[in-house]
């Protein structure tokens, strides 16, 4: 009895010493980020936008190039942690990469972008749309771990972040703006560390600045702030309804909490969104879509359309979102 309890409770020393060794581990690599950091930027210097009639600006959640219409997820009551197949997240790419550099917008807000994450093989996605279809980019991370320990199997390294990209010019580099993280020790050690990513683009002979921006409201010349908000947009849970409320449930945006003369610009024809709780079925009535992306602008910026693209969720498990705009050069 005696070598029994013995054993056993040097097993369990050994098995305390080796999780407090890799939480140890977590907490000294843990991404620590500043408030205010200048970002990664590689945008050319030669291009400024002008006083032009009306401009294009798109936002798209690309879901790491993983998440396409086979793809469903564990944390949405799906089962895949990984994406289906690293042929699937090439061909995603190519696909998500070919769109961008044909669609002639121009500025594109892209969010869930893997640098060198386990769950893509360590792609560099970055550089491959960048180069694929011919943009410069601002990036920030918000989310870096050496070894995310769960679920079964583990998602490991994971380095990804967002991005504006563009090939015109910015005042200056861009910034990543840090939001407050709402876990504590030592969840936090292995979970997103979430930010803003803040591009100010020069109007030539104006004086005046567009400035690009997620969820911030800021007393700029032009803002726009655009991209995946997790929360529904006003009026759209009539048309796209909660069918299982045991699944994730987002919250609401409210007009009634918009400041004075800003809005929001969304499309409901289309939804931005599915559920990641089952591989995409159009066919099926229990799919549950959202309409979660789109767009904040300041009272001076004029919205002249506002467009869901819809993909078909084929190699993302967002639709891209297109606004067009002009600038109320009177305000």
């Amino acid at each position: 009895m005696k070598r029994f309890l013995k054993i056993t409770g040097t097993i369990l020393l050994a098995l305390c010493l080796i999780l407090c060794g890799f939480l140890t581990y977590l907490t000294v690599t843990e991404y620590r980020p500043e408030d205010r950091s200048v970002a990664e930027t590689e945008i050319p210097r030669e291009s400024s936008l002008t006083e032009k009639d009306s401009f294009s600006i798109l936002t798209w959640n690309i879901g790491y190039a993983g998440l396409d219409s086979d793809a469903d997820f564990f944390m949405d009551g799906g089962k895949m942690v990984n994406p289906v197949s690293q042929e699937h997240v090439e061909n995603n790419l190519s696909s998500i990469s070919d769109y961008l550099k044909y669609s002639q917008d121009d500025i594109y807000l892209l969010q869930e972008i893997d640098r060198q994450s386990k769950r893509t093989d360590y792609r560099e996605e970055l550089s491959y749309i960048s180069e694929s279809a011919n943009l410069g980019w601002a990036y920030a991370a918000n989310y870096r771990c050496n070894f995310v320990p769960y679920p079964f199997p583990p998602i490991g390294k994971m380095d990804a972040g967002i991005a504006t990209m563009t090939n015109f010019q910015t005042s200056g580099d861009s910034e990543r703006i840090s939001l407050p993280c709402p876990f504590s020790w030592p969840v936090r050690a292995a979970n997103l560390k979430r930010c803003l990513l803040v591009s100010r683009f020069p109007i030539d002979d104006s004086g005046h600045e567009l400035v690009t921006v997620n969820l911030h409201l800021e007393a700029y010349d032009y803002v726009i702030a655009g991209g995946d908000f997790n929360q529904v947009f006003p009026d759209s849970l009539t048309i796209y309804p909660i069918k299982n409320p045991e699944l994730w449930e987002p919250g609401v945006l409210q007009k009634e909490d918009l400041p004075a003369g800003w809005s929001f610009a969304y499309d409901t024809s289309t939804p931005s969104c599915r559920l990641l709780n089952q591989p995409y079925d159009p066919n099926s009535k229990d799919t549950q879509y959202y309409v979660i992306d789109g767009f904040l602008v300041s009272p001076n910026v004029k919205i002249e359309s506002v467009k869901t693209e819809d993909l078909g969720f084929a190699n993302s498990d967002h639709n891209p979102v297109r606004l067009r705009f002009s600038l109320n050069k009177e305000e």
